[in-house]
């Protein structure tokens, strides 16, 4: 059961080997503008569950879309270009996106208690809460896990439901989820621009050390990390010694985890679905994997209402992390 996972289907391994889906659910955000003619515009968040889109605008890379507006919507500020690029160029800063958390609130009290616990938490900008769908709309700089770690500090259940970029991409968002028998977590992946992807991790079950990890070419699973390829490199993008997908190293401490949060410039979501993610025994990445992940479309913002999965029908309060990712992180 998975109220975060792909949209796309989780099992897909070995068929994301050499060809990347192209086919995507539409999402309820809209643009408008004040005229026509103009080439300025203002974006508006649409928190319509459903919506239909009357086009798509491709760029070269097809990620760009827009759709039709619809009759409910709720205004947030989103991004802007001046703070994706500040925020890349100082690497302790996250670049800013919108994201989405479903959040057990009843009573205007709760939406009270919510808004003020987020408004000290560092890095956040700007708060919105939809009480009537139990939704929280954050933007900020502030990695998922201090968001979620603070939301429940309200007593209150909380799951993430989206996060990106929305109103720039078909694809803001993607997952990779570790699920064992030894080493569990959870990667996650969110556009911030056309030359920005923003990369936050959680694992746990690895040997305590130094360990290298990447993005390969091939979402096969056969043979485990064996099987997945050489480290993802677009010949445009990056270079023999540096290979684009080449993430670096984490560093797990004596209780068998990591956390990660950064940011990697030249990097597509869109371009990574149906591949993986390794990671290394050593910092050498020329070793075998030790575990490997595919990569699945995740929800953008506004794409993830639902409240009981339809899969098994567990209602999203009565789920647990582990429902969400198998891990201990």
């Amino acid at each position: 059961m998975a109220f975060l996972r792909s949209l796309a289907t989780s099992t897909t391994t070995i068929a994301a080997a050499s060809a990347i889906p192209a086919a995507f659910a539409f999402a309820s955000l809209s643009f408008s503008s004040p005229s026509p003619s103009s080439s300025q515009f203002s974006k508006t968040l649409t928190v319509s569950s459903f919506a239909s889109a009357s086009f798509l605008k491709s760029d070269c890379v097809g990620l760009v879309k827009s759709f039709s507006p619809t009759p409910a919507a709720v205004q947030m500020d989103t991004p802007s270009i001046e703070s994706k690029n500040s925020a890349s160029q100082d690497k302790d800063v996250l670049p800013e996106l919108l994201t989405e958390f479903m959040v057990d609130m009843s009573c205007e009290g709760c939406v009270k208690a919510v808004k003020n616990k987020l408004e000290t938490v560092n890095g956040i900008k700007n708060v919105e809460v939809d009480l009537e769908n139990q939704v929280v709309r954050i933007l900020g700089s502030t990695p998922v896990k201090v968001m979620n770690e603070a939301l429940e500090q309200t007593g209150r259940k909380a799951r993430l439901i989206g996060q990106g970029v929305p109103e720039d991409f078909l694809v803001s968002a993607a997952v990779a989820e570790f699920k064992g028998p030894d080493t569990f977590g959870v990667v996650r992946l969110a556009q911030v621009s056309m030359e920005l992807a923003r990369i936050e991790a959680n694992f746990s079950g690895l040997p305590p050390g130094k360990h290298g990890w990447s993005i390969n070419e091939f979402g096969d699973l056969t043979n485990g990390a064996a099987s997945t390829g050489k480290v993802f490199n677009p010949t445009i993008q990056g270079t023999a010694e540096k290979p684009l997908g080449d993430l670096g190293t984490l560093d797990v401490n004596d209780g068998g985890q990591a956390f990660y949060s950064g940011a990697k410039q030249k990097l597509r979501v869109a371009d990574l679905i149906g591949r993986s993610i390794v990671v290394y025994g050593t910092e050498d990445k020329s070793d075998p994997g030790v575990a490997a992940a595919v990569i699945a479309r995740s929800a953008g913002v506004g794409e993830n209402y639902k409240k009981i999965c339809t899969c098994d029908g567990t209602v999203i309060w009565e789920s647990t992390n582990a429902d969400f990712v198998t891990s201990k992180v």
